[in-house]
């Protein structure tokens, strides 16, 4: 036999193993969410129809109990405002501003962010945040942060004034003249 024949022996039979792997001795690899025992099997295909049937999980809400299925809301996922700070992030904010007022813009940074940890969508959490980045010169960052903090800030225009006033400072230190106006003009209509 040729070495050719020898490759394409060589590669037929390292491709025929390669489809045994495929699908396993036990079936289904998948897993269903929510701790079913067994996983759904896919529509079968049926004589005479040559089309290829695509099965999706989530064309199954006819086997879902009623408390399963998704509760859709007519409601905006927008809140009015953002979450009030527990106990433990106050605490940790205002051990952070202690930080920022003796220099310490990097420990400031570190408590920020475990009180981010904490309170996800507190824009006041965002905004210190930002505020300790502005501090230790990392104005990237610290404009993603107040734009964070000003998409939680909610219909709450102190909390918006101050979060587009911030938005201003930040943009200008890094030479954004016109993103500063603009942002200086939102907080001015509210």
């Amino acid at each position: 036999m040729s070495r050719q024949g020898v490759f394409q022996v060589g590669m037929l039979v390292a491709l025929l193993s390669l489809a045994g792997c495929a699908t396993g001795p036990g079936g289904s690899i998948y897993v269903p969410a929510g701790g079913s025992e067994r996983a759904p099997e896919p529509p079968q295909t049926t004589e005479g129809n040559d089309e290829a049937q695509v099965w999706r999980k989530s064309e199954q809400t006819e086997n879902r109990e009623p408390e399963q299925q998704p509760q859709r809301s007519s409601k905006p996922s927008y809140q009015d405002a953002g979450d009030a700070l527990s106990p433990a992030a106050l605490s940790l904010v205002r051990e952070a501003d202690t930080l920022l007022k003796s220099g310490d813009a990097q420990g400031a940074i570190v408590r920020l962010e475990r009180a981010q940890r904490i309170a996800p969508r507190s824009a006041e959490v965002y905004f210190k945040l930002s505020e300790a980045y502005v501090a230790g010169n990392k104005l990237g960052p610290a404009e993603q942060f107040t734009l964070k903090g000003l998409s939680l800030a909610g219909s709450d225009t102190r909390l918006q004034r101050a979060g587009w006033l911030l938005l201003a400072d930040i943009r200008r230190a890094r030479g954004n003249l016109a993103g500063a106006s603009q942002a200086e003009e939102r907080a001015a209509a509210l």
